[in-house]
């Protein structure tokens, strides 16, 4: 973090402390001074913890953001939330209408038109293959038709606004998540926490998708969670997205 850290010096209004111990995360993470709080090479689970204790009264959610503006081998500019990531999360339908509606919630806060693309673990004809695959498919078209729902009765989303942020979709794109990603939908909701961290180290550990790390949804704060085997272009770009986040809550 460090070395990434010194490579975003020339931004003059941008001013970066590095701390060595949990509690001194912890501790930034609960001063209202600190714009943006970033987990570099720090254990997880001691601050992931305190979080969601200063933060009962929440329902808090990670979600990894992927965006390839600035990636020069990557010839369409994209960017968009996959989750859940965590392999404890997204376990029922309850849990996947909160983050997305949270993960739609932030990509109106950039500006966007949120899109939904939901996944499952086989096509729509796959039905009766597998009770697994049954089970999955289900879920997703059950899932679709509650979200329709929900986001009709939500007031910052209308499609009869002028107010392009405000628009959204949601459609069903079973297991063709090479389909979602080509028609540019920016909330990919993987089937449970499991699915979508196998497509996370697909798209991001080897086929080199650039994560800018996990934006924590449900909070006013700003808190971006990465990895301790991040590379230095990794936190380089947490930096760059805490300073984005930090700058659009001024």
């Amino acid at each position: 973090m460090k070395i990434a850290s010194n490579e975003l010096k020339d931004i003059e209004d941008l001013s970066i402390t590095l701390v060595e111990t949990e509690d001194e995360l912890i501790d930034a993470f609960k001063n209202p001074e600190v714009d943006a709080v970033i987990r570099g090479s720090l254990k997880a689970s001691k601050v992931i913890k305190a979080v969601k204790e200063l933060k009962s009264d929440r329902i808090i959610n990670r979600t990894t953001y992927i965006n390839t503006d600035d990636d020069e081998n990557f010839s369409k500019d994209y960017e968009f939330l996959l989750a859940p990531v965590g392999i404890d999360e997204g376990k029922n339908t309850e849990e996947k209408i909160t983050l997305a509606i949270q993960s739609a919630n932030f990509i109106q806060y950039l500006g966007k038109k949120p899109k939904i693309a939901i996944l499952a673990e086989g096509r729509k004809d796959d039905l009766g293959r597998s009770d697994r695959i049954d089970e999955s498919l289900k879920s997703s078209e059950e899932l679709t038709e509650i979200l329709i729902e929900e986001f009709s009765k939500l007031n910052n989303f209308d499609n009869d606004s002028g107010d392009v942020s405000k628009n959204y979709s949601i459609k069903n794109y079973y297991i063709l998540l090479e389909q979602a990603i080509e028609d540019g939908n920016n909330i990919i909701l993987a089937n449970d926490g499991i699915f979508g961290n196998i497509l996370f180290r697909t798209l991001v550990l080897l086929d080199s998708w650039p994560s800018y790390g996990a934006v924590t949804l449900g909070i006013d704060e700003v808190f971006i969670d990465t990895s301790r085997d991040q590379s230095v272009d990794g936190y380089v770009r947490s930096l760059k997205l805490a300073y984005r986040l930090a700058k659009l809550n001024k």
